[in-house]
């Protein structure tokens, strides 16, 4: 096999959740022009309504579907559809998240379980719904979308996110376990840690501490539309059949220093 054709997904079908914008787009998109269909879906039906039409002029079929990850019949109902529409689900990116700043001494409860639901809890959702069509199948791809603030803690005047933290080191270990699981299965289970990235979610901690940030970053640049893309393709693609439970970190070499 040409190592180019490593990286090709046409007749692969994949479910971005948080497709609708920012990384989950961008990745929505990359695997769109490596030849899948995508399914993209979250609570904002309306930016994946434009994900979708942007995909399709790619000329691969897409599908928006509207899911909160912590509801498990939406859950259900999207890998429902998903197979009803496309006959399997190939690969699977766990890209939904939630955030919320505050010191950990006064930290509420209700947002500490809104972060973990979402970002623990509805990943795991989302798995074991896909892991039963893999199951069946023997094979697939599931990519959970961690962070750098997971791999350790961070100086609270960078990030004074104890929920969002904890749950990103959740997922890495989530993805770890679960590779062990499935790999029996032949199904991938991998995390991507992304650094820091401009998108609706980080925008007002980017602008706050942008020097800082740049300052512990040797490449000295934040990352762009183009810098998650090649990552994700690897990882959904045949390039990383023989890679599980393993953590791609891509922040610039922030984790180095």
């Amino acid at each position: 096999m040409h190592v180019m054709d490593l990286f090709k997904l046409e007749g692969k079908t994949a479910i971005v959740t948080g497709g609708g914008r920012g990384l989950g787009a961008q990745i929505a998109q990359g695997f769109a022009e490596a030849g899948a269909n995508v399914v993209v879906c979250s609570r904002k039906l309306e930016a994946c309504e434009e994900t979708a039409e942007m995909l399709k002029g790619l000329g691969v079929k897409a599908l928006a579907l509207k899911c909160d990850v912590t509801n498990e019949q939406d859950v259900e109902d999207v890998v429902r559809r998903t197979v009803e529409e496309f006959g399997t689900v190939d690969i699977l990116v766990n890209n939904s998240g939630a955030t919320w700043g505050a010191p950990a001494e006064q930290m509420p409860l209700e947002a500490w379980q809104k972060v973990m639901n979402v970002n623990v809890t509805g990943t795991f959702l989302m798995s074991r719904a896909v892991g039963q069509v893999m199951i069946k199948q023997k094979s697939g791809k599931i990519i959970n979308i961690s962070s750098v603030a997971g791999l350790g803690g961070i100086d609270p005047e960078l990030m004074n996110t104890i929920g969002y933290n904890t749950s990103k080191g959740a997922v890495i270990t989530f993805t770890k376990d679960l590779a062990a699981k499935w790999g029996q299965h032949n199904i991938n289970v991998n995390a991507i840690a992304p650094g820091f990235f401009p998108t609706k979610m980080s925008e007002v901690l980017i602008e706050r501490s942008k020097e800082q940030f740049l300052k512990q970053t040797p490449l000295n640049r934040f990352g762009t539309d183009e810098d998650l893309k090649g990552a994700a393709l690897f990882l959904a693609s045949g390039a990383s059949d023989y890679i599980t439970g393993d953590v791609v970190v891509v922040d610039g070499g922030m984790h180095a220093l």
